[in-house]
């Protein structure tokens, strides 16, 4: 990949988003969402509390895999209605050389709601 062709940006756009670890605490299949997802409740501690997400992530994880699981989410989106659900953070991944996402992850334990720095 050739970084010239993304648009570069300054520290102080980095710094907007607020990507969280969380701990998903429940997770059920969203059987109203165009494509299979999973219905996320994620445990993002005392500062920021419980938000949930719609991830299509079906394809590499089950409900039993999710649940406590740590995750990396931008806290700080609008709401957004997809399917029959309202979406507070989005859950952040990498396509594999498949199409499918796997989750971005800590490799190790840290608090729930600390901040990607």
């Amino acid at each position: 990949m050739n970084i010239s062709k993304h648009e570069l940006i300054d520290w102080e756009d980095f710094i907007k988003v607020d990507l969280r670890v969380g701990r998903i605490i429940e997770a059920e299949p969203n059987p109203k969402a165009r494509k299979p997802a999973y219905v996320l409740l994620i445990d993002f501690g005392k500062e920021i509390g419980v938000m949930k997400s719609s991830a299509q992530i079906t394809e590499l994880y089950t409900v039993q895999d999710l649940i406590g699981q740590l995750v990396v989410a931008v806290v700080n989106f609008p709401k957004k209605q997809i399917g029959n659900l309202m979406s507070e953070c989005l859950v952040t991944g990498f396509h594999d050389e498949n199409g499918r996402v796997a989750l971005c992850v800590p490799d190790l334990n840290v608090p729930l709601g600390t901040k990607l720095l």
